[in-house]
């Protein structure tokens, strides 16, 4: 590890000296990209973060969010007071271990699960739902089922030993991702106004407490790694930057801290994550314009004759530090023995500079660190970056283009498209009695019953807020082109809320991009920002919170720009409309379509159509939904989804209309469909949903300034037929499920 010298430059100025080793560490990690943010912050500044709803907004471990009471769960955020709100809390937070997941999936992708489900309890939350969003190479090469394999058992394994659900996420395969994988992981947590807790160190004499594992070696230099592209040799030189995590540990330091907060001994806190202690400490006295002193060799260790660098930096797992009053330092040191952690006082809060003293095995300590804290945490200069529109592809489609059968049965079957069952089967989403809508569907549905009515918080009283949560991109649509299809991801995620009745309430992202040194990938990293940005504005969604992971490049070139977007909203209500057809009632039931566009009127732009026929739009941008109108769009939505006559919703998104009907149909109920051109069956156009309903006339009322287009017929044979003009196809649900089978079919 190195700084570089023009930090070193401003180091010595600031400090009027060399730094020590150490310093110079402190500042490399803490001021790389990772840390610091230094080419997205000055983006950043383009999302809106303000509502009543919202308690803690970005800067802190989580975000933390008012529940709505139950009679205004419905109710868009934008038409609610602060008087709707309850006293009941969600946190909700996302984070990227994209790096360490290339160079040790099983461990890179289960400590990313640790990280997030920390900075969830460094808010007093108790974690209550894990969505991951996945994107890796084409599915046919060998490197990427591997790295695919491993990232979802790594995953699986930690999520399911610490005892929380894994309840959605996404998964996406593209050639842009071969040499750099994304894991992208959102936890939501669930507290209340009494238990809250944040990072920001409240008083000097306090004293900083470190609960959890030992320190170790493993994770040194996470921060600069996770700053730098892949290399070609990644794989062996960077495997010591990778942590390795304990879920055993992890699981028995969530009950700890849950003790903790229980008796109120933590004033502050803070998961140690990224720049390990270093990082962790100076930021929490930071936040509170304070200093601190540490004495280095009070650090509980699992591993003999650790350098003082080694002491800070170390990115060893399960680890929190707590701000703690002095008379209650014997009784957070007697919980964590009875979790059987460990616990060091290793110094407190100043009103000082940021000191760290070390022997380690001389006679007398000496100064190692002495620094200003908010300068170490805060000072690094942000960079001015130049950008450029990247180009966008300028192919035409292939001529002849394949018959409609052809088509229908490769997008059904792309491996993006297909059944994600093979995942979300490994995963425990069931885990805590909460989880009202299962992997599968648009969205998963958790029960919140702690805000039905006094004396009901244990009984299930179906009148608590469900509360409904979503999460992915689309590399297809941000590759063509970055701005339109950023905005389309968020239309999409909150389509998926309101395919089960739920309005938004807040968002979280996880912005990943290339090397931001090259202009057009910074140009490309822009156009997301921007586009997200501007989409959840029209959206009444503010964006709480979130991650930047760039450098994702390597020998194989730059990622597509990606935007994960992880929303989550409210309903009255935990029951939600599922996207399945109901064969029981197929004789007086019709097939909708409603939402944005006509159902003739979209491009293929960016489509997987597009993508399985080899071929490119031949319009310049994806098909955007109307820049007014989006949160009433979605509303709209939402009110049809919880109408009793809704007997079935689905989202149209990744694959068009034509995958959105294959996976309605079940072994008893089909779908009878007619559409004007083949644009109508494979556009991606979102902010639209097929409803099977039984009163279509509710749903023209409901759906307001929204398009409403009859599609067909619900059947009881089990079968898709889809015509366009004078070509057809026909697909019973055996076959549908051959062809969605493609993932588990592989990999079995």
């Amino acid at each position: 590890m190195s700084l570089s010298e023009p930090d070193h430059e401003l180091v010595v100025a600031e400090l009027g000296r060399e730094p020590t080793a150490a310093e110079a560490a402190l500042f490399e990690n803490l001021w790389s990209e990772h840390c610091a943010y230094r080419s997205s912050r000055p983006l950043l500044s383009a999302f809106e973060s303000e509502g009543d709803q919202v308690v803690v907004g970005p800067g802190d471990d989580a975000a933390v969010l008012a529940l709505p009471e139950p009679d205004a769960a419905d109710v868009p955020a934008a038409d609610r007071d602060a008087d709707d709100y309850s006293d009941q809390y969600v946190t909700f937070g996302v984070e990227s271990h994209n790096h360490p997941s290339f160079v040790d999936p099983f461990d890179g992708a289960a400590t990313g699960v640790g990280g997030i489900v920390r900075d969830t309890m460094s808010m007093g939350a108790y974690p209550i739902a894990l969505l991951d969003s996945l994107y890796f190479g084409g599915f046919d090469r060998e490197r990427s089922r591997y790295l695919f394999e491993g990232v979802v058992e790594g995953i699986s394994h930690y999520g399911n030993c610490i005892g929380v659900p894994t309840v959605g996420g996404s998964v996406a395969f593209h050639g842009g991702y071969e040499g750099n994988p994304l894991v992208n992981v959102a936890c939501v947590g669930l507290t209340n106004e009494d238990r809250l807790v944040t990072a920001t160190a409240q008083e000097p004499g306090n004293k900083l407490v470190l609960v959890g594992n030992g320190t170790g070696r493993d994770g040194l230099g996470g921060a600069s790694f996770a700053s730098e592209d892949l290399a070609e040799d990644a794989e062996t030189e960077d495997r010591p930057a990778v942590q390795v995590g304990d879920p055993y540990a992890e699981k028995r330091l969530i009950e700890c801290n849950e003790a903790l907060v229980d008796e109120d001994l933590v004033r502050s806190a803070r998961d140690l994550g990224a720049a390990g202690l270093g990082g962790a400490s100076s930021e929490l006295v930071a936040k509170g314009g304070l200093g601190a002193r540490l004495d280095l060799d009070s650090v509980h260790q699992r591993e003999p004759n650790m350098n003082a660098m080694e002491i800070l930096l170390a990115e060893s797992q399960e680890r929190m530090c707590y701000e703690v009053a002095p008379e209650d330092v014997d009784r957070v040191a007697a919980l964590a023995e009875r979790f059987d952690l460990g616990c060091s006082v290793i110094g407190e809060v100043t009103d000082g500079n940021y000191v760290c003293e070390f022997a380690g095995g001389d006679e007398e300590s000496e100064v190692v660190v002495d620094v200003d804290a908010e300068y170490l945490a805060d000072g690094a200069p942000m960079n001015d970056l130049p950008s450029e529109t990247p180009a966008r592809p300028d192919r035409a489609l292939p001529d002849p283009e394949p018959s409609l059968e052809e088509a229908v049965e490769s997008v059904v079957a792309a491996p993006s498209t297909a059944s994600k069952r093979w995942v979300y089967r490994q995963y425990d989403h069931e885990v805590g009695v909460r989880t009202a809508m299962k992997p599968g569907d648009d969205a998963a549905v958790m029960a919140i019953r702690e805000t039905a009515g006094d004396g009901d918080a244990d009984g299930g009283d179906p009148e608590g807020v469900g509360l409904a949560l979503s999460s992915g991109a689309n590399p297809n649509w941000t590759e063509a082109a970055p701005y339109e299809g950023a905005r389309a991801v968020a239309l999409e995620n909150a389509t998926n809320l309101a395919a089960k009745g739920a309005v938004p309430l807040a968002a979280v992202d996880c912005l990943n991009g290339g090397n931001p040194e090259k202009p057009a990938v910074y140009g490309g990293f822009k156009g997301i920002v921007d586009g997200l940005a501007d989409a959840c504005a029209d959206l009444d969604t503010p964006v709480v919170g979130g991650n930047v992971s760039l450098y994702n490049d390597s020998v194989e070139g730059p990622i597509p720009p990606t935007p994960t977007l992880a929303l989550i909203g409210t309903r009255k209500g935990y029951d939600a409309p599922p996207a399945a057809l109901d064969a029981d009632r197929a004789s007086d039931s019709e097939l909708l379509l409603v939402g944005a566009g006509d159902a003739d009127g979209g491009a293929l732009g960016g489509s997987e159509y597009l993508a399985q026929a080899g071929g490119s739009d031949r319009f310049p941008t994806l098909p955007d939904a109307e820049t007014d109108g989006l949160a009433d769009l979605v509303a709209s939505l939402a009110a049809v989804a919880r109408l009793e006559s809704t007997l079935a919703t689905h989202d149209v998104s990744d694959g068009g209309l034509a995958v959105a009907l294959a996976e309605l149909v079940t072994d008893d109920a089909g779908a009878d469909v007619t559409l004007p051109d083949r644009v109508a069956a494979f556009e991606e156009t979102p902010g639209r949903l097929v409803v099977q309903t039984t009163d279509p006339e509710a749903v023209a009322e409901r759906a307001g300034d929204a398009p409403v287009l009859r599609l067909g017929d619900v059947t009881t044979d089990g079968t898709l037929s889809l015509s366009v003009g004078d070509d057809g196809v026909a697909l019973d649900a055996d076959a549908l499920r051959e062809l969605r089978g493609v993932i588990e079919r592989e990999l079995a």
